[in-house]
């Protein structure tokens, strides 16, 4: 499935996260393990320093534990 720029173009203003950047950390994504406590939390503090958003470990701590107990809604909507 190809993604056209003008996808990327709108996630890059709105988060100032590049279209690089994006698919780097997919890439990790697909590469990594997603039950590994060592990769959610690297790809989470860079998302964080990419993002500007500041999480602290209390926070990271819980989105690792909802990812590890599958509970991370399957609906986008839900999750926002």
């Amino acid at each position: 499935m190809e993604i056209n720029d003008d996808l990327f173009s709108k996630v890059e203003k709105k988060t100032k996260v590049s279209k690089e950047d994006i698919i780097s950390i997919a890439g990790r994504l697909n590469e990594g393990n997603m039950k590994d406590e060592k990769t959610l939390s690297g790809i989470i503090s860079d998302l964080s320093r990419l993002t500007g958003v500041d999480v602290s470990k209390e926070k990271e701590e819980k989105i690792i534990n909802l990812i590890l107990n599958d509970k991370v809604p399957n609906n986008i909507d839900k999750f926002f």
